[in-house]
């Protein structure tokens, strides 16, 4: 058996166990770490979120008089962006996550054309 078939084989993959799958890049870890910076990103947008409402709210206050009816289109402008930056951010995130998965499944594709094939 070539060195290369002993590197492939599943017996002496699983008992290696899960470290050499990620020292051998055959699990990708990044998946699982774009949720994490998903989360993230959009705990960033909600911050924002929360600032643009305390600065035309906090603005409107201190004005007074007519500076609340041009606090209401800031506060729709400022919403409009807000909800913009988390659809992109999610679109963002998704087209990552989808370029990982694409390469667990053909790494699951490469897995079931090299296993033995099976009898009747």
């Amino acid at each position: 058996m070539a060195n290369d078939d002993i590197s492939r084989s599943p017996r002496l993959n699983r008992a290696r166990g899960g470290l050499w799958r990620f020292l051998s890049f055959e699990r990708l870890i990044t998946g699982p770490v774009i949720h994490l910076v998903y989360w993230a990103g959009l705990a960033v947008i909600i911050i924002f979120a929360f600032a643009v409402v305390g600065a035309t709210v906090g603005v409107a206050w201190r004005e007074g008089g007519w500076a609340f009816l041009l606090a209401v289109p800031a506060l729709i402008g400022g919403a409009l962006v807000i909800a913009v930056a988390g659809l992109l951010w999610r679109a963002f995130c998704e087209f990552y996550v989808a370029l990982f998965r694409i390469s667990d499944d053909l790494s699951a594709l490469r897995r079931a054309a090299e296993a033995p094939p099976r009898g009747p």
